[in-house]
């Protein structure tokens, strides 16, 4: 009879159980078949969340193959040791939280999307906390910028961030006509001019050969192929797929705008072996009993993958799509079509990406390669001078 035994285990900031037992090929088939558990590399074990009802599916989905051994885990959860919550410090009064249900309805109306919504209430309460103590009609510009200094500052918050606020205040001040914050007076910081980070299309075959999960790879594979971005994988579905017209539908991306992107044909062998191996009943790639996928567990796993790539570069879901975009461009795609293909709004979101083309690069002489060429004209009868200090003039 094959032996299951539980123990606790505190991983990524979560109570879990870990499921440890002899190499049993039965046991990993049902654990994948029925999504139970997560594979930890880092504790070599099965792990999935500490609660009753998943100790109960444990039970049921082995009971009858393996006798299961729960001494080890105890019945009192592991206190898992959590970071600061700005959110559990703030101390609303009751009108306070009405001001801010209001303000909710208001961004609701206005109709923002969920994440904007939750990101600007979530600056607004933390400003509305911090100057609690004096009256709403009484804020001014000055309290906006002390905010800033003594809360941003002190958080380390990043540029982006900071506009955000800015922004969420100006839709504040607007619904909330009584403080003297002046609305046409508040500016948002510089924007910092990054260049997006780009892999070469080598490095994406190499990091696709040394992804030797099947699940992992057509992850990364769609997500350079297509060019999405993570929040838009993981919420694909599955009807979302035209495999005969070899089409992707995006639908409800960033702006609430849907597009169609080309499947490549290389991916269709790769995503028919998906299929048949995962069968996904709703999500292109789901979790934990069909819930959508962790975007911490894809960040995770192509960190591991680029680690075993040789990849010396920082690599994010994002830079893959960087990356599409770029190769696009340099194998002589129209930058308005690359504009359609990525969704974004203007095109000079998109005009980014000519900065970082190699082939525009590599047309600009360098001007030490001209003054070296000049100087072998000069200098006949010295075709081999160079940078090095013998072969100078």
């Amino acid at each position: 009879m094959k032996e299951l035994t539980l123990s606790q285990l505190c991983h990524r900031k979560m109570a879990c159980i870990a499921i440890n037992f002899k190499y049993d090929q039965t046991i990993i088939d049902i654990i994948k078949s029925k999504s139970i558990a997560k594979w930890s590399t880092t504790h070599k074990t099965w792990y999935l969340e500490q609660t009753s009802s998943n100790l109960e599916l444990i039970k049921t989905s082995f009971g009858h193959i393996a006798t299961i051994n729960s001494n080890a885990l105890s019945k009192t959860k592991i206190i898992v040791p959590k970071p600061p919550d700005y959110k559990t410090e703030r101390h609303l009064t009751e009108p306070e939280k009405l001001l801010l249900n209001n303000f909710y309805k208001y961004l609701k109306g206005k109709r923002y999307s969920k994440s904007t919504i939750n990101t600007y209430l979530f600056y607004v309460a933390d400003f509305i906390a911090f100057h609690s103590e004096r009256p709403l009609e009484g804020l001014t510009n000055r309290d906006v910028e002390l905010f800033i200094e003594s809360v941003f500052i002190k958080r380390n918050y990043s540029i982006s961030t900071q506009r955000q606020f800015i922004s969420a205040m100006k839709l504040f001040t607007v619904f909330e006509p009584k403080t003297q914050i002046d609305n046409l007076e508040l500016t948002r910081p510089s924007k910092s001019k990054t260049l997006p980070s780009v892999i070469s299309q080598t490095d994406i075959l190499r990091l696709l050969q040394c992804t030797t999960n099947l699940k992992h790879r057509t992850i990364i594979a769609l997500l350079y192929s297509c060019g999405l971005r993570i929040s838009e994988l993981i919420h694909l579905r599955i009807s979302d797929i035209d495999i005969e017209r070899r089409q992707l539908f995006v639908s409800n991306s960033k702006g609430r705008k849907d597009r169609y992107v080309g499947l490549a044909e290389s991916f269709l062998p790769l995503l028919s072996n998906y299929l048949m191996s995962y069968r996904p009943k709703l999500y292109f790639v789901e979790g934990t009993r069909g819930k959508l996928y962790s975007t911490e567990s894809i960040r995770a796993f192509l960190k591991r993958s680029c680690q075993l790539a040789g990849i010396k570069k920082r690599v994010t879901p994002h830079t893959l799509r960087h990356s599409y975009a770029t190769h696009l461009l340099e194998n002589g795609v129209d930058i308005r079509y690359i504009q359609t293909l990525l969704g974004h709004s203007r095109p000079e979101t998109t005009m980014i990406y000519t900065h970082v083309r190699r082939q525009d690069l590599m047309k600009i002489s360098n001007p030490l390669d001209v003054a070296i060429q000049q100087l072998k004209i000069v200098a006949k009868t010295q075709p081999n001078i160079g940078l090095s200090r013998e072969s100078m003039i």
